[in-house]
């Protein structure tokens, strides 16, 4: 390929943003799918099989036995496999216990430390505090809920910070979907004890494994391929600062597609996640 090509791939290569928003939907309409199967298969049952089925279909569809692995690319693959496969368990206990609304704003604190580390200017970190602010409001904090569930969410967004960390590094390190795929199966034996009990409900009825299968397409493979091609693009601290594109996105969803119409404070939400993206994006740190 030469470099006219290159050049030319480069230009036509959608904007980061515009790729968390599609990532994004497809997230929110899989968490839709899934919370649905909750009254069937308990939340560790969903989250093992959400992560189990999008393993076997990225591995398959990419035919990752055919390429070559060293030792040290299972133990990426597979650290990075096991903290997203803990995230989703962790969040979906998080969501079995608290409002959506506090598993949201707990689980984000892990984005925003891993962007508060990053920071190097005063205008990045202002851009910071707005987008936290804005998605905080979005969330919806309220002073109710367990404190196990609070445990959860604490964990959920410990295990979110290290995805974009680990994930960072499986995506510089060339592995890219395959290490997405295999670090998945991965992750799916480390939080095989809190599902395994439940695969006899999901066999036994195909509607429920399509359905959980679905999760897995709509909220792992797409959302996640689509991380590993931004992480190539960008620094870890922006990746984790653009994560504040995903609360605005399911509120816009809630709205076309559930009629859920946000509040004025929501809006005003909305409002500072956009003016902090906007300020924050004459400092992107592409990586050449």
């Amino acid at each position: 390929r030469n470099d006219g090509e290159y050049l030319e791939m480069n230009s036509i290569r959608p904007a980061p943003e515009v790729l968390f928003v599609i990532g994004g939907i497809s997230q929110y309409l899989g968490a839709a799918t899934a919370i649905g199967l909750f009254d069937e298969i308990a939340p560790g049952g969903v989250a093992f099989l959400r992560v189990l089925g999008a393993a076997l279909l990225l591995i398959a569809f990419r035919r990752s036995w055919r390429r070559s692995w060293s030792k040290q690319n299972f133990l990426s693959a597979g650290t990075f496999g096991a903290s997203l496969a803990l995230m989703n368990l962790f969040i979906y206990l998080a969501m079995d216990r608290l409002p959506l609304g506090n598993a949201v704003a707990i689980e984000f604190l892990g984005p925003i430390a891993v962007a508060a580390i990053g920071t190097r200017t005063t205008r990045s970190a202002g851009a910071l505090v707005l987008a936290a602010s804005g998605v905080l409001v979005l969330a919806g904090v309220q002073g109710n809920g367990t404190l196990l569930g609070v445990f959860f969410a604490l964990l959920a967004g410990a295990m979110w910070a290290g995805y974009i960390v680990l994930g960072h590094r499986v995506a510089q390190d060339g592995l890219a979907v395959d290490g997405l795929g295999v670090g998945m199966l991965i992750g799916a034996v480390v939080i095989s004890p809190s599902g395994l009990g439940e695969l006899n409900v999901a066999f036994a009825d195909a509607r429920i494994l399509g359905l959980a299968v679905a999760a897995g397409l709509l909220s792992n493979v797409i959302p996640y391929v689509i991380d590993q091609s931004v992480m190539r693009q960008i620094t870890r601290s922006r990746f984790a600062f653009l994560q504040a594109l995903l609360p605005v996105t399911a509120t816009v969803v809630g709205f076309l597609s559930l009629g859920q119409s946000p509040s004025w404070s929501e809006c005003l939400g909305i409002g500072s996640v956009i003016v902090a993206i906007a300020i924050s994006s004459s400092e992107r740190e592409f990586r050449k």
